[in-house]
């Protein structure tokens, strides 16, 4: 079954008149013959829409319940059983209610394209995906339906339902879109006339996409090479050279003479080793077109003139944009002779495309990169040598081995002699050895033997065919040999490049790792990153005192770096080891001056060192925005907590002092006892809650600096159980608990706040402190010994995806109103905590109720003396008064 075609009329805004156009569309062909319903077509209240439904056959929509309310859906099964020739489909892009076959009409109307019916639908731009955030920005108005591109740019046909936004909003005041009631805040909001232009615009372009898509299918499927100039396309030519922006811009400028068209920029990349690209401009360059608005592309192509046509060929285009040659006037000629430069053959070859060639600063300077060539100067030195040496030793051979003097046999020894030439020197010292060979064999193997004088044209011949041999061998063994070295090198190239990436996406400091890995990579004594700033250098003006000036600060380095002053840094190093990253930095190597083989490699890492500086800024400035979010979240739940919990504990005292001092009424002794502990206990919890804030406030502006010293758990619990009800805790301490580095203030206020935290939500609980024994413990921290310290409780407990919010600022359990405090105990703890190096922690209770784990480094300092390895008397007496119990013997871990 052939499946159906579907037409889709595609408008700016609503009230254009799509399903009406649709409507007579129907009407059009069933004039014809064609079987054509309305599976569903709304006419929202507008009359002349309703009377185009009249004499078309309706399949009635089906209803659907949703939250108390009955909607009508396009009846699927009903259509598909009816199978029309053509069926009505509105609003293309609209969600169907749940308990619907699919979620999308659209995928309704896929359905009965399968089912080879022909479709007719509607869609408003603002249903378009790619649009939706656009269209929002230009309305105001989110648009929750929508419908992916690719699903409306697959149709057969789309058709646009066009008219000026004057005539539409004249359609709306006359009341042919919405009724009377709505008309003034539709013709204020979405049909204002610069919404309903931009909408139109939108459309346009994007259906000129459309059919743009179209031309190049039509052109590819008939074999077009020629370009047809619909619309105005400027394809700008790079060489991978700075002066790629100087092109870039005037292709702009070119492109904003007529309205509307495409800029692209394309990089031809060669196949054959050339090293002439700078990644780091070329760089720039893509960033500057993607600025512009046009795009970036990169082709590869033995030819570089051949493949820039073929790709403005390939997307039509109308102009080409290419730069003056860099090469010198002598080279310029040479090229010129051998058929001509790259911007030459695109203008001889472009046919019926306009072709600019720019000027730019760097035209007939010379090439600072080039093709890379060189085998190396001492291969070469070798390879000229040997030129000169072996023929006379071949020749001494012969003379030795072939008393006949063969002129065949001598021109094969030298021959052979030409080609262990070019395998060493390469070109051009097999050519010197040809010529030199040549000259030998005919001094001493062509009759008349003895001088340079051919009597026999044969001999002559032979001659001539053995230098052309010998230089053809030449060519192709040289060729052979450079490009193995030019693989080689590429593929050392590409490995290099791959742990550049690794380390730059694994490494946290990648700044000094990427400086870390030039040096062994260039084999240099150091590499260094300089920044720009501005100020006084030194000179001399007429008041004999310095002047403003540039100056370069050393921002990282690694290995040797000169002592220079910042001054000094732009003419210490070669021009070839200084890459510049951006217009404020640069990356300079000290050493040995880089052959241009490795400048595309500096270039690399010069990108690398740019981005990484970029998400170093980045990352600074998200911790700084997130600084900021915190602070002004910590600033408003102040503000909450002043107003609510604050005032309850000065209520209490207000009313306290209040009745003692009425003079009217008299109390008894116990009474006013009563009132003086009131305002002991809500003087307590106020004490409390201000020394949280500021706590908090404290760590949320990292000004928390521990006083670290070795401390016994013993001498901080009694202080941190002080406020506590007695007979709530039990404390299990081993005796040989070895020392911890902390702060004894701090420890004792984590300790109290996570005691008094654990009584407050486990009131019908004990609480056990459980400490783990030296030697014993498996505690670690960050892999080194730590001590350990659990606060035990048999509550209720907290489920364990709360676990990590729990230790958030201002976060009570359930947000119950009834717990007092400002559900900032936790929160200074765990601050605390990771200020003095360790780290609280917390898991659920075997049996229900809340473990809290508090561990910190062990001490390293000087240990106590031997009779203070058991816990002294004065702690257990002073929490054994308290109610407490704190055993010395040996326990185990857990209660």
């Amino acid at each position: 079954m052939a499946r159906g075609m579907l037409r889709i009329f595609l408008g700016a805004a609503p009230g254009v008149g799509k399903t009406y156009e649709m409507l007579e569309e129907a009407h059009r062909l069933g004039k014809r013959g064609e079987d054509v319903v309305v599976a569903f077509a709304m006419d929202h209240g507008r009359s002349e829409t309703r009377a185009l439904l009249e004499g078309l056959e309706v399949i009635p929509p089906k209803r659907l319940p949703y939250r108390g309310t009955e909607f009508e859906e396009m009846d699927l099964d009903a259509v598909l059983a009816r199978a029309p020739g053509t069926a009505i489909v509105d609003e293309y892009a609209h969600s169907n209610i749940p308990g619907s076959r699919n979620s999308k009409r659209w995928q309704d109307v896929a359905v009965l394209l399968d089912a080879g019916i022909n479709v007719l639908s509607t869609v408003n731009v603002q249903h378009l995906a790619s649009l939706g955030d656009v269209v929002s920005a230009i309305t105001d108005v989110h648009q929750a339906e929508t419908v992916p591109d690719d699903v409306v740019r697959r149709a057969d046909q789309i058709h646009l339902v066009d008219i000026s936004p004057e005539l539409l909003r004249q359609r709306l005041g006359d009341g042919k879109i919405y009724a009377a009631d709505k008309i003034d805040a539709a013709l204020s909001n979405y049909f204002r006339l610069g919404n309903l232009t931009a909408l139109r615009e939108l459309a346009l372009l994007w259906l000129a996409d459309r059919v743009d898509e179209g031309l190049a299918k039509y052109r590819a499927e008939q074999g077009i090479d020629e370009s047809w100039p619909a619309r105005e396309r400027i394809v700008v030519g790079l060489t991978g050279g700075p002066e790629g922006e100087v092109l870039i811009r005037r292709g702009a400028r070119i492109l904003n003479r007529v309205n509307g068209g495409d800029l692209l920029a394309v990089h031809v990349r060669a196949a054959d080793g050339v090293a002439s690209e700078s990644p780091q401009a070329l760089e720039a360059q893509r960033r500057l077109i993607q600025d512009l608005g046009g795009s970036y592309h990169i082709v590869t192509g033995e030819d570089p003139a051949a493949a820039l046509l073929d790709f403005a060929r390939s997307v039509n285009a109308t102009q080409i944009v290419v730069g003056i040659s860099r090469h010198k006037k002598l080279a310029g000629l040479l090229g010129n002779l051998l058929g001509g430069g790259v911007g030459t053959r695109v203008v001889r070859d472009s046919g019926d495309i306009d072709v600019h060639m720019v000027s730019h600063p760097l035209g007939g300077r010379g090439t600072r990169l080039s093709r890379q060539r060189d085998l190396g100067r001492v291969r070469v030195a070798v390879g000229f040598g040997l030129a000169v040496l072996l023929p006379m030793v071949l020749q001494l051979l012969l003379s030795l081995l072939n008393p006949d003097r063969n002129v065949a046999a001598a021109m094969l020894v030298q021959l052979t002699g030409s080609v262990a030439v070019a395998l060493i020197g390469g070109l051009w010292p097999a050519i010197l050895a040809a010529l030199w060979s040549s000259l030998l064999v005919n001094y001493f193997s062509t009759p008349p033997l003895g001088n340079l004088t051919i009597s026999d044209p044969q001999n002559f011949l032979a001659l001539l065919v053995f230098v052309g041999v010998s230089a053809a061998v030449a060519v192709v063994v040289d060729l052979s040999a450079r490009r193995s070295k030019e693989a080689a090198r590429a593929r050392a190239e590409a490995t290099t490049l791959g742990d550049l990436t690794r380390s730059a996406a694994g490494l946290e400091d990648t700044v000094q790792a990427l400086l870390e890995q030039a040096l062994s990579v260039f084999q240099v004594r150091g590499a260094a990153l300089f920044s720009l700033g501005y100020g006084l250098a030194d000179g001399n003006d007429d008041g004999g005192g310095a002047i403003p000036g540039r100056l370069w600060h050393l921002q990282a380095a690694a290995g040797e770096i000169p002592d220079l002053s910042p001054s000094e840094t732009e003419t210490d190093a070669a021009p070839d080891n200084v890459e510049d990253i951006d217009a404020t930095t640069r990356l300079v190597l000290f050493g040995r001056i880089l052959p241009a083989s490795d400048r595309r490699l500096l270039g690399a890492f010069g990108l690398h060192l740019g981005a990484q500086l970029e998400r170093q800024q980045l990352v600074a400035s998200r911790r700084e925005m997130l600084r900021l979010a915190e602070s002004n979240t910590m600033r408003t739940s102040i503000l909450r907590a002043v107003s609510h919990d604050l005032r309850t504990p000065l209520a209490g005292i207000k009313l306290a002092v209040g009745g003692l001092r009425h003079g009217d009424v008299h109390f008894t002794k116990e009474e006013e006892q009563e009132l003086l502990a009131t305002i002991e206990e809500c003087s307590d919890r106020l004490d409390a809650l201000v020394g949280n804030l500021l706590d908090m406030s404290r760590i949320t502006a990292d000004a928390v600096n521990p006083l670290l010293r070795p401390v016994r758990w013993y001498e901080v619990i009694p202080g941190s159980l002080s406020a506590v009800p007695a007979g709530r805790v039990r404390v299990d301490l081993p005796p040989n608990m070895p020392e911890i580095e902390a702060d004894p203030g701090m420890l004792e206020r984590v300790i109290a706040n996570i005691v008094e935290n654990a009584v407050k939500y486990a009131p019908d609980s004990d609480i056990v402190l459980v400490g783990a024994a030296g030697g014993l413990s498996p505690a670690t921290l960050e892999g080194h010994p730590a001590g350990e310290l659990r606060v035990i409780d048999h509550g209720r407990g907290i489920p364990a995806e709360s676990v990590v919010e729990m230790f958030r600022p201002f976060q009570r359990l359930d947000d119950a109103p009834q717990t007092t405090g400002i559900g900032l105990g936790l929160a200074v703890s765990k601050g605390f905590t990771d200020a003095m190096g360790g780290s609280l922690t917390a898991e659920a209770t075997p049996g229900g109720g809340l473990t809290m784990i508090i561990r910190l480094p062990l001490s390293t300092g000087t240990p106590y003396d031997g009779h203070r390895a058991q816990a002294p008397m004065e702690p257990q007496s002073l929490m054994a008064r308290r109610g407490h119990v704190l055993p010395l013997a040996s326990g185990p871990d857990t209660p």
